[in-house]
């Protein structure tokens, strides 16, 4: 894994907190050449020094991030969220509001491509 340095070291850790070894260690090793620049900048700068600062709690943070990802309409990086999410203590209820509520000014669309995504993640059969 290329330079380590404080920032880096909080973003692997808060990524294996929030998504497990495969959204942490196991994503950075599968990197190419093409993307682990990216890898890396995720981790550092989105992880380590955004996610991490004393600001806001994760839940608030996880809570901001799925209304954000709802109003872009990114449903891929919206079904990880909503697992981080409920890692970080959101409900299922307040996984539906925040969708509700940000559907309201996002637009329909965007809400009915979030619930979808949150169908896959939350109506899902357990892993066994």
């Amino acid at each position: 894994m290329g330079e380590q340095d404080d920032s880096f070291r909080t973003g692997m850790q808060i990524r294996r907190e929030m998504f497990g070894p495969a959204g942490a260690e196991e994503r950075y090793a599968q990197a190419t050449d093409l993307n682990r620049p990216l890898e890396d900048v995720v981790t550092r700068y989105c992880f380590g020094e955004t996610w991490s600062r004393p600001g806001l709690d994760r839940k608030t943070r996880s809570m901001i991030t799925l209304a954000a990802l709802t109003a872009m309409v990114r449903p891929n990086q919206l079904k990880v969220h909503i697992r981080g999410a409920l890692k970080n203590g959101v409900t299922r209820e307040e996984i539906r509001e925040i969708l509700l509520h940000t559907a309201v000014y996002a637009g329909i669309p965007a809400g009915v491509e979030a619930f979808a995504a949150a169908a896959e993640v939350l109506e899902a059969p357990a892993p066994r």
